[in-house]
This record gives structure tokens, sequence and C-alpha cells, in this order.
């Protein structure tokens, strides 16, 4: 039956096939490929000969969380005749003799091949629907494990909490019908040893499980085979030259390791720094205020290193992060960096105190932040969510400290990592971005005075929060930035991590907002909300989110737009305090860094404001002139 091509709407019928005999040979193709379905009527289970074509339709969008991706994927061209023009048709059954199968994709058509089997998993993919990306895996790990790309064909695919991405592979032989057990050893010596590279889009891999199938026989005799006395002699000569270079390397390790410690303590002792405003910490001192770095004072881990809670000797609480023996920089490089910091005052970032680079150690000593990451506050662990005008308090506060990166630091700076988890809160819950240990420069300009609008780097971030074009070109942009608040923007209205089950969090509101439903993605532990102020917000976030850099605003109208919205948020008198009544009994049930109280839904404060709605720039340390 063909309906291709007609504009068709509504569901998808799920039982066409109902009242239809298949006895004997019959079959039943479904083609309702490129019309406008949206949604199944009820969950798709036809029997075997039955045969479903969706590719083209809305409700594939959803293909993963739906269960429908084998029905979404290009199917092959259907004759007038009924059935499918496939090659397959012409060729002769594969012989039985042994466990053969059609290789399908081989530039013989009808070639067969006694497969292996290989149970896969992508551990931190960088998408959320695997179907664009199939071919471009298959090129990538049949690449890396030096066959054709036709010798291998994913079978079975699914998605598991992580998200992480499991499949079931088979490899088939080149151009003939078996491996030789050589050729078996070897692949799965790739994959057991780790051997194929990493990739920048399907991240780290693990090997679930290896099966040979009937190829153990044929190892199992390659094992029983004795040594001859040549190959004992070699074995025992490589022995005794791997233990001579193993041992030669860990003398040379070593060797470096406290050469590398009394070259940091001379340098250290070489560079004296004076920086105003930021003190020169000793390591005896923050060992002292963090009980030795104790787990106790643990409040924090990442890809950097260890932050620790610690009172300093004037009393002050700060956040110490410790960098770990991978994060450590030269001398110069850590100067470089603590001098860069020490420039950017704004209310809305978060404050270097100091530092401390002696004893082979490196870190940094920031203001603490009672209150933990937004992030704490959107889980659904958290005891309490904040309230609407809250949420939008904090979006209006993180946006002023990015344009402040943007337009006023000297030299401007792209973050490059913005996230829920890196905008952290006070004690009076204001906003402050933090974490710059991905941030970037922006490109200087020219003997004109032009800049270019660029900078071309490696791709970095968190998966979710990248700018796609960015992901795309490794051009990196202030409009990259916009694309990550955008996401947290996102977050704020739905309460939603950026990537769960699957489920891609943009993908998700673009779709309500297409359908006229964007309410129905709202957070409802935000009680009652002001309509118009929640689309003028979601709105804006998901102007923040497309995909093409030109079409998304600058960080000065992102600030312009969320000081409008507040302006016209009820109960807020038009002004975005910095200042928030506190109960000073609870605690944020879910954050690891925070000791100091929780935000409610009726615990505004708005007397005491100094902040002027019309200012972008408002929060601005007075003593830091613009450039």
């Amino acid at each position: 039956m063909s309906l291709d091509n007609n504009n068709l709407d509504g569901s998808v019928p799920s039982d066409v096939w109902r009242n239809i005999d298949f006895s004997g040979n019959r079959s039943l193709i479904l083609d309702f490929q490129n019309n406008a379905l949206t949604n199944l009527s009820n969950p798709l289970t036809p029997p075997a000969n039955v045969t479903i074509m969706l590719s083209g339709n809305p409700v594939c969008q959803s293909q993963n969380q739906l269960n429908i991706a084998q029905y979404c994927q290009s199917a092959p061209e259907v004759n007038p005749g009924g059935g499918s023009i496939d090659n397959s048709t012409l060729c002769a059954p594969c012989a039985t003799d042994l466990p053969l199968e059609s290789v399908l994709k081989a530039p013989n058509p009808c070639s067969c091949g006694v497969p292996l089997y290989v149970d896969y998993r992508l551990k931190s993919p960088g998408f959320w629907d695997f179907v664009p990306y199939e071919a471009q895996f298959q090129e990538y790990l049949s690449s890396g494990l030096f066959l054709n790309s036709y010798q291998l064909e994913v079978t079975t695919f699914m998605w598991e909490e992580g998200p992480r991405l499991k499949m079931t592979l088979k490899l088939f032989p080149n151009n003939t019908i078996l491996f030789n057990s050589g050729e078996v050893q070897r692949l799965r010596y790739m994959f057991t040893g780790w051997l194929i590279a990493d990739s920048d889009i399907f991240g780290p891999y693990e090997l679930i499980n290896f099966d040979p199938g009937w190829y153990e026989k044929v190892l199992q005799r390659g094992t029983k085979k004795s040594l001859s006395t040549g190959a004992i002699v070699g074995i025992v000569i490589a022995a005794f030259a791997a233990a001579a270079v193993l041992s030669s390397l860990i003398t040379l390790i070593l060797l470096r390791r406290r050469s590398r410690q009394f070259s940091k303590k001379r340098t250290a002792k070489r560079i004296p720094m004076k920086i105003d405003g930021v003190k020169d910490f000793t390591f005896e001192e923050l060992s002292n205020c963090t009980n030795d770095f104790s787990e106790s004072a643990l409040i924090g881990q990442g890809g950097y290193g260890k932050v620790y809670r610690g009172v300093l000797a004037d009393g002050k609480v700060a956040a110490i992060k410790r960098a770990q023996e991978g994060s450590l920089q030269g001398s110069r490089e850590f100067f470089t960096e603590i001098e860069l910091l020490s420039r950017l005052h704004h209310r809305n970032l978060v404050s270097l105190l100091g530092y401390c680079d002696e004893e082979d150690e490196q870190m940094l000593v920031y203001e603490y932040m009672p209150n933990g990451t937004l992030r704490d506050h959107l889980s659904a662990k958290a005891r309490e969510s904040p309230s609407f005008p809250m949420r939008l308090r904090i979006a209006l506060g993180s946006s002023r400290g990015i344009l402040y990166l943007h337009t006023e630091a000297d030299p401007p700076i792209f973050h490059r990592d913005i996230k829920a988890s890196n905008i952290l809160l006070d004690a009076k819950f204001v906003a402050k971005v933090a974490d710059f240990g991905l941030s970037r420069l922006a490109p200087l300009p020219d003997t004109e005075g032009s800049a270019p609008g660029h900078v071309s780097t490696v791709v970095k971030g968190t998966p979710g929060y990248l700018d796609p074009e960015y992901f795309l070109t490794h051009k990196l942009t202030d409009k990259s930035d916009v694309y990550s608040l955008g996401v947290v923007f996102l977050e704020l209205l739905t309460g939603m991590q950026p990537i769960s089950h699957g489920k891609n969090l943009v993908r998700e509101v673009v779709a309500a907002n297409q359908s006229g439903m964007i309410l129905s993605v709202v957070d409802l532990r935000m009680g009652a909300l002001p309509g118009e102020c929640v689309e003028r917000f979601a709105a804006l976030g998901l102007r923040c989110c497309r995909d093409e850099t030109d079409a998304r605003p600058s960080m000065a109208e992102v600030v312009r737009e969320l000081e409008a919205i507040w302006q016209m948020t009820p109960d807020t008198d038009g002004v975005p305090s910095e200042s928030v009544a506190m109960d000073p009994t609870h605690t944020p049930a879910s954050s690891s860094t925070a000791t100091g109280s929780r935000m409610g839904h009726d615990q505004y404060d708005m007397s005491t404001s100094d902040v002027s709605g019309s200012n972008l720039l408002s929060g601005v340390v007075p003593s830091i002139n613009p450039r």
C-alpha cells in the first residue's frame, strides 16, 4: 500500500494488518514516507512479513524515544508490483554447510561470509540521535580496525542511561567467506587492547563482548599447537629486552620527576609575582585551612582537579581549586592566567582571591559560593525549586557576567563552557559565572582596527551545551557562548537537563513550540506563572539556540530582552534586585558545595535594590573603567 508524498497528518495507524491473512509467502508493505505524521496511535508491533516505511515524517524526530528507528531508516525502492527492488533477490541463498550470512554492502551483492560478533558501547557520544551518524561511525570504526567499510555492519543499537549507546556489530571477511585465524586474533587484540583511537564525535568506547562464534574452534586449534624451540628462545630474549627497556623508562621518569620538582621550586623563586588584590598563599597556609586537604573539606571535583572548602587566616571562607598532576601548567603560563583572572571584576563573576605555586602544586583560591550551583537547585532532588522570578534573576545575572566578559574585559574573553553547573549562587542567591578553565581570548584587532569574528580552536566544552556551528567548523565566536547560555535558559524554563535518556532539551522545546504547546514543557514546580513573561523567556532561549550563528542575538540584546521581561513580571517592582531575604535554617539538599540557605517562592526583598534596569553593564565594580 503506497501512500507516500500525500501530506497525510495525524497518527500512524497500528492495526492495518489485523484482519489480513498472511498464510504462505504473503507480505504487506505500508509506505507512509514523506508525509506529516506526528505520532503513533499505539505502539507498532507488526508481524515479521509486514514492512512499515516512515522516513520523512515528523514522528521520526522522536524515533529513539518511540522505539521506531527501524521504520525511519531510508527504505529500499518499492516497485509497482509490490515488494522491493533489492539485488539480493537475484542471488542464490548462502550455502548452509557453514553459518554464512549475506554481506549486504559488499561490492559483489551476492557475497556471503561467516561473521564475527562484537558487543560494543559508546560511553560518552557527542550526539543524541545515532541514525544521522551511523554511516560516519561505520567509516570511523572500520578504518580504525583497518577494514573496508562494507566489512562492518551495525545490526542493533540501543540508548542506555548516561546517555550511553550500546550496539551489536558484525565483522565480515574481505572478499572471502572466512577470516583466517591470524585475522581473528588481530581483530580481538584491537578491541581488547584499546587500540582504536577515540573520536571527538563518538568519544571513548568499551568492549562488552567479543564473540568469535564459529571461529572459536579455529582459535582453540591454534592454541593447542606447541611452540618451536626457536619461538621459545625468541620469547625469552624479547622478555629480557622488554624488562631492560621498562627498567630504563622507570629510571628516566623518576629522574625527570625529581628534576621537574627541583626546577619548579627554583622557578617559583625566580619569578616573583605581585598582583594587586590577589594574595600569594604558601602551601602551608592552604594546607592548614583545609585540614591538610582532608576528604571532609572536599566540595567538588572536575577535570582540572579537586575543590576544597577552607577558612583563611582572616576568617574568610574560600574555595581552593587544586590542580591534579596532569593539569599542571608551566609557571609562566600559570601566572599569565592569574594576571588575566585578576582583571575580571564584576558582581556576576566569581572573584579570584589568590593562588599558590610551590611544592610542585598549583592552586587557585576563589570566593566561596555557599548555595552551590544552579544545577543543584534545578535537580529533581532539590527540596524546594526556585520560582520563575528567581530563575529570571539568575538568568539576568549570568547574562550580565557573560556580557562583561565579551565587551568590558581587557582583553575580551569567550567562556567556552557555560552550563548550569558553572553558574554558582552566593549567600544571597546572586548568580556568578565560574570556571574559566576552557576560556579563550577573543581575537585582537588588526592594524586597521577590525577584528576577526572567531577564534579557530580545538572543540572543547560539554555535550548538550555545544554550539553546533562551533562543533562543525571549530570556529569559536561570542555567539557560541550565546548558544550555551540559551541552553541554560531552557533548563531554567523546564528544569530538565540538556541531554537525558537520549532526549535533547533543545529539540524537545523546539518541537513543543512548533506545535503551539510551549507551556507543556514548563517546570510545574514554579507554581503560578505569568504566561506572557514565560513565553517571551522561552522565545529568547530558542533564539539563542538557533543553529545559524547570525540568527542568534548578541549578549547585549539578550540582557536588554531579559530586563524588559523582568520589568513586566508581576511582583518584581520592575527592578532586578541583588538582595534576597533568607531563611538561614534551610540548606540545599543536593549540592555538595552548599551550606547556606534555600531559595523560595515568596522570599524576595526588593527594597534594597541598587541595580538599574536600563544599564546593560550594571554590576561593574566602579574602580574598573570601561575600555
